[in-house]
């Protein structure tokens, strides 16, 4: 089997896997839990006048929602990825695909990740793995990337975890950061710093931000475990123990994002990680992220139907909504400043 094969056939078992084992973490939740609004009972508010709108790298969103990478490189992940873009379209929310190496790898399947034309709009993100620059991969590959999507940004997600699991990884992570800085300086849209659900501390985003990066996505943990889909793809006994061994693995995202801000108060920061509901965006706000990035519950959703995902996107807005409501802030500046979350004892 040649790589591009090699590739489609992970992608496929990803997707099977998400969308039918429990592959969750268990153990570890994504800190939020933690948090607690201050209820209040007269908000002097009308709830018609609540404003979810947000500006992030320089587009307007309706709403602080980035429908997280997941897939693409087979026939399912198109329908998906299509189903994602007209929502994140309608709805004016941001998108992320994901990665894109097996399109690099086989350029017939790229238009399963070409969802541009049916999100003209939309704050859309590119994605190829930050590991694949030790691995004959360049501005040429990263520029691909982007071009595939017409994109406003690339990520680079950031997975050693996940390598380490996965039979067939690539583990040669030395000298990425001096790759990624290069990157940074040469391409034509920011580049976005992104882990797998592992989580990125408070320091290590610093090295990132130094390198050049535009945004950092902290993808922690709480949420998807990759080192649990890695382990049940493990035929290798010893690569399934360690599947079973890192499950829980990581660090939350909450402490991430207090981690990140107590090292940088301005950079873009998108919290994704375990979020399940409009409260998890919510409290992620309000500890200082400026989106939240939801993964599992948007490929759920968009598996079963149309209907389904508008569902979705249309519950998560009016749960920010009511946060805001029964918080007294009319938007989500107001929230940020409001010191209306606070950490249980």
């Amino acid at each position: 089997m040649n790589s591009s094969s090699q590739t489609q056939t992970r992608k496929a078992d990803h997707l099977r896997i998400c969308l039918e084992s429990d592959v969750q973490f268990h153990h570890t939740t994504n800190g939020l839990d933690r948090y607690r609004f201050t209820h209040c009972s007269l908000p002097e508010l009308n709830f018609n006048e609540i404003n979810t709108k947000t500006t992030f790298i320089g587009k307007q969103l309706n709403a602080p929602l980035l429908i997280s990478s997941m897939t693409g490189g087979t026939e399912q992940a198109k329908m998906i990825n299509y189903r994602l873009a007209e929502a994140a379209q309608h709805y004016k929310i941001a998108m992320g695909v994901g990665s894109e190496r097996v399109a690099i790898e086989n350029s017939q399947v790229a238009d399963t990740f070409d969802v541009r034309s049916l999100a003209p709009d939309i704050l859309l993100f590119a994605n190829l793995g930050a590991v694949q620059l030790n691995y004959d991969y360049g501005i040429e590959q990263c520029q691909k990337a982007i071009d595939i999507l017409q994109a406003d940004a690339l990520i680079l997600h950031l997975n050693p975890l996940q390598e380490c699991i996965q039979t067939e990884g690539d583990t040669n992570f030395r000298g990425i950061i001096d790759r990624i800085s290069k990157l940074c300086y040469s391409l034509p849209v920011p580049v976005i710093a992104k882990e797998v659900g592992n989580g990125i501390s408070g320091a290590m985003a610093q090295k990132l931000i130094d390198a050049g990066v535009k945004v950092i996505d902290v993808a922690g943990a709480g949420g998807t475990s990759w080192a649990k889909i890695e382990g049940e793809r493990a035929t290798d006994p010893r690569q399934r123990r360690l599947g079973s061994t890192f499950a829980n693995w990581g660090l939350p995202t909450a402490e991430c994002i207090t981690a990140i801000r107590n090292f940088n108060s301005d950079i873009p920061l998108i919290a994704s990680g375990g979020l399940r509901n409009g409260l998890d965006v919510a409290k992620a706000i309000a500890l200082g992220a400026d989106l939240g990035g939801l993964a599992w519950p948007f490929l759920q959703a968009a598996a079963e139907s149309e209907a389904s995902l508008n569902m979705l996107v249309e519950i998560l807005i009016a749960e920010i909504t009511t946060v805001l409501f029964c918080t007294g802030n009319v938007n989500l500046s107001e929230l940020k400043k409001s010191g209306t979350l606070e950490k249980l004892a």
